[in-house]
């Protein structure tokens, strides 16, 4: 038998045709959604919305502030140390007691003085007995020479006779010279072993407060003639005191005699105090400190801070004590109704590299951070450092404007170049300023603590 040929398939037909094309028109339509949304999704990533806070420039005053610290000392202050050496068998004064000028402090042991005074005064009486004794060998001396001259006139004594007489004279005379001189040392041993036992008594040179007595009642003292003598107490004044603070180099040449500071004294934290710039010392001397002193020893780095004390007296009285720590806030500079922006809208931003992407911020900051180099190896003339900008508001994106500032106090800087007054700046948040914001950044106003939104 024959076999009989499979039957043929039957032809689509037009309906199934057009259900098969609409599902591919479907697909097709949902992949290109899905792959603009994908799309959007990319480009809104790289384009993020940075939300900030912002503020209008306006106009203020302005007053530089140099902050300092240091202590109330008085203005004058006088350390009594002896300038004898001895045992101290008086002191009728305590700490803290009040006395006037020409007072009782001390008095040392006077009888070692009193011995070389009268010692002194023994070899002063003798060495007048002994110019006593030379004025008359002269004046026998010189009758000597005078009678033997006229005899050698007339021939009746020798020549050499006559040499002799008349060297006993001039000895004679150099002897009276010598003694003289000897009585004038002498007289000088008396007044100086006088003044000595004058020193051994010792008042108060000022009125005032003894405001540090490191002595007691038996204790012997070193003088100041061949030593740095035992500091035995401190007076000071205490109705005119002042405040000695230190300034770092960068500042003290802003600070002039006459200018005015407002004080805070830590023993009175109720209380402000006002005071005159009266005193800048033109060196720093002992008021450097190492840093390295303050630092670990790990660190194996040291430096010098320089600082320069500054002398405020203080206007208002009270009951300062000596060494009460005090913080300064000297004015230095003023501007009257200038542009000023708050110190958080200023930042820094290095120039951007031209050669590279304007897109790429982060490869552009970092290029411009690169030194370039010619073919010698030199440094390029026409690099630049950072600039210090502000981000002006331009509808829903920033604009950076470059400014120059001038001074500032605790909250504002003073703009004198870049800004007009009446633009609208960002003044937040600290962290879109300082690093995400660029120029031409998107941005909307909101609250402080969201920073960048990635959805749209």
């Amino acid at each position: 038998m024959e076999s009989i040929p499979p039957i043929l398939a039957k032809p689509p037909t037009p309906a199934k045709i057009k259900k098969r094309n609409r599902r591919i028109f479907i697909f097709l339509i949902v992949g290109f959604v899905i792959v603009l949304l994908l799309g959007i999704s990319f480009f809104r990533k790289r384009d993020p919305v940075i939300t900030v806070q912002t503020e209008k420039v306006a106009r203020h005053d302005i007053t530089e502030i140099v902050v300092a610290n240091g202590k109330i000392q008085p203005v004058v202050e006088v350390h009594i140390s002896p300038e004898v050496s001895g045992e101290i068998i008086a002191l009728p004064v305590k700490e803290g007691q009040k006395v006037k000028k020409g007072d009782l402090l001390l008095k040392i042991k006077p009888d070692f003085y009193i011995a070389a005074m009268k010692q002194a005064e023994a070899n002063y009486e003798s060495s007048l007995a002994a110019a006593d004794s030379a004025t008359a060998s002269l004046e026998k001396a010189d009758a000597d020479f005078q009678r033997n001259k006229e005899l050698f006139a007339r021939k009746l004594i020798s020549e050499s006779d006559y040499i002799g007489f008349k060297v006993a004279r001039d000895v004679a005379r150099a002897q009276l010279e010598s003694a003289t001189n000897q009585v004038n040392m002498a007289k000088a041993s008396v007044d100086s072993a006088k003044d000595s036992l004058d020193k051994t008594t010792i008042v108060s040179p000022i009125n005032g407060t003894i405001s540090q007595l490191n002595s007691q009642l038996g204790e012997r003292v070193l003088g100041t003639v061949e030593n740095a003598g035992t500091d035995i107490m401190t007076i000071s004044d205490l109705n005119n005191m002042e405040a000695r603070v230190n300034v770092g180099e960068m500042d003290v040449v802003l600070i002039q005699p006459g200018q005015k500071a407002k004080l805070e004294v830590d023993s009175f934290h109720d209380k402000k105090f006002t005071g005159i710039v009266t005193d800048i010392s033109n060196s720093s001397g002992a008021n450097s400190r190492s840093v390295a002193s303050l630092a670990s020893s790990a660190q194996n780095s040291s430096g010098d801070v320089t600082q320069f004390q500054v002398r405020i007296h203080v206007n208002e009285q009270e009951f300062f004590r000596p060494g009460m720590s005090v913080t300064a806030n000297i004015e230095t500079r003023y501007r009257t109704n200038v542009i000023g922006i708050p110190i958080a809208c200023v930042t820094t931003r290095l120039p951007k590299d031209k050669s590279k992407p304007a897109g790429d911020a982060k490869t552009n900051s970092i290029s411009s951070a690169t030194t370039n180099t010619n073919s010698a190896g030199k440094k390029s003339d026409d690099k630049k450092g950072p600039t210090e900008v502000v981000f002006v508001v331009n509808g829903d994106r920033t604009k950076m404007v470059p400014v120059k500032i001038g001074i500032n106090d605790d909250n504002y800087w003073e703009i004198t170049d870049g800004l007009t007054g009446g633009e609208e700046i960002v003044t937040g948040s600290y962290r879109a300023i300082s690093r995400d914001l660029e120029d031409g950044k998107r941005i909307k106003k909101g609250l402080a603590g969201f920073d960048v939104e990635k959805t749209p």
